[in-house]
């Protein structure tokens, strides 16, 4: 029974001394001196406070404030404001209270301290952050609190995080033997990232030779790797760049392509599209929040069907009494595009619609080095199945059969009681609905506005003119290349110059092939 007096007495006298402790600590933030802050950063963090990490947070988001008479609170992010002494919550910060200035040498230590106490966070996100904040930081004090966060960790992914962190802090402890240096420098090579060049470069100034030069050896073979999967990562961005080609120029195959038509208002059945998905996702987010991801697959059919019925409208309204005059299709159209731009702002407004992601088109994931972004992959996925479908329809369907002979040869499709004028317009109408669609997936990753679709009108005829006017296949081959092709200069010339490079080097292919990539052959060339 004494025993456990004594204990509890120890615990009794431990507490207020404690709290004396960290109330003098915090007293320093009133002496508004960058010194005497640094002090009292590196206390809170030794401390052991439960409120520690919060009050070095708040304190690097400029959220800790000291009162007149020395008393010091904090506000979290939510905005509830907290005793810092004693982390219990308070209705506000007492008025006049003033915030405690840092600067940038101070925000470096406030980090490293946040990121030390967060290695033992119960989230593992938390910690996988706090393990690469202490990385970059390559604070040697931190090494004992990365160990004992290493024995603890059951995550083999915030594991091997923490081993890239203790080696980088190995290779800043003058120290440390020759060895633990060696492995340091290969457990960091195999991480092969800027912030593992950063560590590296820093270990070679001061070292042995053999340390320097290993370090060195390591410093090169990562940068060959990063330029290898920057090649990789520009690549993936020129086959989703190729996608929203695509998506955008193969409504403009059929229209242009196949029936000779130039269509200049083809942008905006995009911009319909998206107009559509914006507003079902607004009745979604009125009458059905819960079901805000299925908003996509129903504007699919609905932005095909407004968009189609419009092109069929200015099929049967303009283009029928034009077939066979391309130019003035295109003065036509173009003025259909105004007015159709004009009725957009006029019913929504001139500025951009917000048109969220579903949970599924969120987030990122890992692929070899590559960052690969879910939303980008579908419509790369989404691409390819309607490139499909309409091959299918083109190929396997009697609509089909009769959309090529009315193309090919009008005259005598007629003679065989093909109904020209509908399938005219039908087929006006499927390259119309397919912009439509094109609008609803590139509402996810494009602003939403009346200008929608004069971003894409340009570069969907290069991609048609390119391919072979008329060639679905072509159009596919030439949206992805000249995707690639532009994602591939941009670090090489900048996005504009490389533009207009692709552009000069598009207009000397055409000088030596005028019918495209793929050109057509046959009675269909020949009429």
């Amino acid at each position: 029974m004494r025993v456990f007096a004594v204990l509890a007495l120890f615990a009794a006298l431990a507490l207020p001394a404690a709290a004396a402790s960290l109330q003098e600590t915090l007293a320093r933030f009133a002496a508004n001196d960058f010194s005497e802050t640094a002090k009292a950063i590196d206390e809170i963090a030794e401390s052991g406070a439960p409120q520690a990490a919060s009050l070095i947070d708040a304190l690097l988001n400029r959220r800790l404030a000291v009162t007149p008479d020395g008393g010091v609170f904090f506000t979290d992010a939510q905005g509830r404001a907290f005793d810092a002494l004693t982390g219990s919550p308070v209705a506000a910060v007492p008025k006049g209270a003033q915030l405690v200035r840092t600067n940038n040498k101070l925000r470096g230590q406030i980090e490293n301290s946040l990121g030390t106490l967060r290695l033992q966070a119960p989230d593992p996100a938390k910690r996988r952050e706090a393990a690469e904040i202490v990385l970059r930081a390559r604070d040697v004090s931190a090494l004992p609190a990365v160990r004992t966060a290493l024995s603890r960790e059951q995550d083999p992914v915030i594991a091997k995080v923490l081993r890239e962190t203790e080696a980088a802090l190995v290779l800043s402890r003058p120290d440390a033997t020759t060895e633990q240096k060696t492995l340091a420098i290969s457990i960091l090579r195999a991480r092969s990232d800027q912030d593992a060049i950063a560590a590296l470069r820093a270990a070679t100034a001061g070292a042995p030779f053999a340390i320097a030069q290993e370090a060195r050896r390591a410093i090169v073979a990562i940068e060959k790797r990063l330029e290898v999967q920057a090649a990789m990562q520009n690549v993936w961005y020129g086959l989703s760049l190729g996608s929203v080609l695509l998506l955008a120029a193969i409504g403009l195959a059929i229209t242009f392509g196949v029936m000779g038509v130039i269509n200049m208002a083809h942008g905006e059945m995009v911009m319909l599209g998206a107009y559509t998905t914006f507003v079902v996702q607004e009745v979604f987010r009125a009458y059905a929040p819960g079901a805000f991801d299925f908003s996509l697959l129903v504007a699919l059919p609905l932005a095909f069907l407004v968009a189609g019925l419009v092109g069929i409208a200015i099929e049967r309204g303009i283009i029928r009494f034009l077939y066979g005059r391309p130019l003035e299709t295109l003065l036509a159209t173009w003025g259909v595009s105004l007015i159709l731009q004009q009725a957009v702002r006029t019913a929504f407004g001139p500025t951009n619609r917000e048109v969220g992601n579903p949970s599924f088109m969120s987030g990122a994931f890992d692929l070899w080095g590559l960052q690969i972004t879910y939303g980008r992959l579908w419509i790369v996925v989404f691409t390819l199945v309607v490139f499909a479908g309409l091959l299918l329809l083109l190929k396997a369907t009697s609509f089909g059969l009769r959309m090529r002979a009315v193309t090919q040869n009008r005259r005598m499709a007629a003679s065989m009681g093909i109904p020209t004028a509908r399938v005219d317009a039908l087929t006006f109408g499927l390259g119309s609905g397919i912009a439509g669609i094109a609008g609803v997936a590139l509402s996810q990753i494009d602003n939403v506005s009346p200008n929608l679709g004069q971003s894409y009108i340009i570069d969907s005829f290069m991609v048609v003119v390119f391919g072979g006017v008329g060639s679905l296949w072509g159009t596919f081959v030439s949206a992805f290349a000249l995707g690639i092709a532009n994602k591939l200069m941009e670090p090489v010339a900048g996005a504009v110059l490389a533009k207009i490079v692709i552009l000069v080097l598009l207009i000397l292919f055409i000088q030596k092939r005028p019918r495209g990539l793929f050109a057509l052959k046959g009675r269909a060339v020949e009429s």
